[in-house]
């Protein structure tokens, strides 16, 4: 015999399925989470670990110093009764920058004596076997039971490579260790004292190293990954038109048009910094 259940009142549905309950019943307070983390941000502040790459003399640390309106690094002049350090050495620097309210612990770690040698053969090591190192201790701290309340995050966020304005194409040491370094960290290739090329050679030596990056698989930031939607991917699009991106760093202040700006001098003008030559 076919018998027929009657539905049970419990499963029935709202006769409205389009209406969400929280609309049915009033605000929940949901939007109240936002509040509550921007409090919280304001309170803790946020950490952000930067390492710079480049052979001497590209300007990594007015870079730097350009990027954070401040003195966060000190340029050590050229001695020429200091012998060339012989290995790579690691220096990081820990610095809190204010700006409305917000605290950011910024960490910069250069690597001076990278590409000075004449055989730069696994220079790139140090670095690698630091950055996974911070990697490694910050996974053991989790993994503790009994955890700090507040782990000291020292993993490398992402690594600025300043690129030399060759006006040709990426090094061979170059080539090498950007391969290794994209599978460990988020990279940001630069391409150092971009006012030295003209627009046209800034241009070819740009398509140059888009080339370079795709024939060798080199995966820089932003990689595919975080093209998670339609908005995002249109964003990610036209920063990977840009890379790299030809930076220029200043550290003294001049007055133009009745303002005062941070940029360099030439006798052609006066470049306000921080730009990124596009």
């Amino acid at each position: 015999m076919d018998e027929r259940r009657s539905p049970s009142p419990c499963s029935s549905r709202p006769s409205s399925p389009r209406t969400p309950p929280s609309e049915m019943f009033g605000p929940v307070g949901i939007e109240a989470v936002l509040d509550q983390l921007r409090i919280k941000a304001m309170k803790t502040g946020f950490e952000f670990n930067i390492m710079v790459v480049g052979q001497s003399g590209l300007g990594k640390s007015t870079m730097v110093n350009t990027l954070f309106k401040s003195k966060v690094w000190q340029s050590t002049e050229p001695n020429l009764d200091v012998p060339m350090p012989q290995t790579l050495e690691l220096h990081s620097v820990t610095h809190v920058i204010e700006e409305k309210g917000l605290k950011l612990k910024l960490t910069v770690t250069d690597t001076p004596g990278f590409g000075d040698q004449i055989n730069n053969d696994k220079c790139w090591d140090p670095i690698l076997s630091y950055i996974n190192q911070q990697y490694e201790q910050y996974l053991q701290e989790e993994l503790l039971i009994t955890r700090q309340r507040h782990i000291p995050d020292t993993r490398v966020h992402c690594c600025v490579y300043f690129v030399p304005p060759t006006g040709h194409c990426l090094r061979p040491l170059d080539i090498e260790f950007l391969r290794r370094l994209c599978r460990t960290v988020n990279v940001v290739p630069v391409i150092a004292r971009a006012d030295s090329l003209t627009i046209e050679e800034r241009d070819a030596f740009r398509s140059r190293i888009q080339q370079n990056l795709k024939t060798h698989c080199i995966d820089v930031y932003p990689q595919k990954c975080f093209d998670e939607d339609v908005n995002d991917r249109l964003l990610n699009s036209k920063i990977r038109e840009q890379i790299p991106f030809a930076v220029v760093g200043a550290d003294r202040e001049h007055i133009v048009n009745g303002r005062c700006v941070l940029g360099r001098k030439t006798k052609w003008g006066i470049i306000e910094a921080p730009i990124s030559r596009t």
